[in-house]
């Protein structure tokens, strides 16, 4: 070793565990593997160099046909199955205790028996109905009857009296007619020919020129006396001709006296009417 090498090893300073060289070293020779290794590999992939040949065959041949692979089978669709439905929810039952059982048992038969009840009930207030129906209807049939004997006897009672009173006229010297119905002896009213018995007598002594459309009446009223002397007169109803009733009343005036009755008298007091065309 000469003096330099001392001198500059002296100078640098010296790793005490040598780790710094001896890692160099390792990556150095690493790379000198990878390089051999891959310069190793390429050698051996290249292609050789081919010898081409021509092959002759003493008797034409003909190749077969190519293998064709059959066309696979088509699989069928699996079929889509339905799941099942779900089961219906049983609800779980519910344990009555006896004594609501026994509650509900009485209630019911409870209910039963109000309704029974109700029902009596109703059918005995429809009986009643009925009968009181019945009674009322049996009481105004009896009314009935009672009012009709009632009735009965009633014109009985008055057709006895009648009969009483015609035998007691007949005793007094009645004046009525044979079929008269009255009870008096004597008619108040005048007889059913009375009024044309004082037409005849009064409608000789109208004097009337006067044309008269259609037939209008006039109605009068008579008072006489016992003797049939006029005392006097009135209009009551008016014609509407003004100069037919003057000239009916100037008639009367001068008739002065009335005939008399079939009885003999002369009524106090009647009505009678005049038309021009009688």
């Amino acid at each position: 070793m000469t003096a330099a090498t001392l001198t500059r090893d002296a100078l640098i300073p010296r790793n005490p565990d040598g780790l710094g060289r001896g890692l160099g070293l390792a990556l150095l020779a690493h790379a000198l593997l990878l390089v051999a290794l891959a310069f190793s590999v390429n050698w051996r992939s290249s292609n050789p160099a081919g010898v081409e040949a021509e092959l002759w065959a003493a008797v034409p041949q003909i190749a077969a046909p190519r293998a064709v692979e059959p066309e696979p089978t088509p699989q069928p669709q699996p079929k889509k199955v339905e799941p099942p439905p779900p089961p219906p929810k049983v609800e779980p039952v519910q344990k009555v205790p006896d004594a609501q059982i026994a509650i509900e048992k009485a209630k019911r038969e409870e209910e039963k028996r109000k309704e029974e009840a109700r029902r009596e009930e109703q059918q005995r207030q429809k009986d009643e109905a009925l009968r009181k129906q019945a009674e009322l209807d049996k009481k105004k049939k009896e009314a009935a009857e009672q009012q009709k004997r009632a009735v009965a006897e009633a014109a009985a009672a008055e057709k006895r009296r009648e009969d009483q009173l015609k035998r007691l006229a007949g005793i007094a010297g009645a004046t009525g007619e044979p079929n008269s119905t009255g009870t008096a002896a004597r008619t108040a009213g005048p007889s059913a020919t009375y009024a044309g018995r004082i037409k005849a007598r009064i409608m000789p002594n109208i004097v009337f020129g006067d044309t008269i459309t259609g037939n209008p009446q006039a109605t009068v009223e008579v008072k006489a006396g016992p003797d049939g002397t006029i005392i006097g007169r009135r209009l009551l109803k008016s014609s509407g001709v003004p100069a037919w009733d003057e000239a009916v009343l100037r008639a009367i005036d001068k008739t002065e006296v009335l005939p008399r009755d079939t009885d003999g008298r002369v009524p106090p007091a009647f009505e009678i009417s005049f038309r021009p065309h009688e």
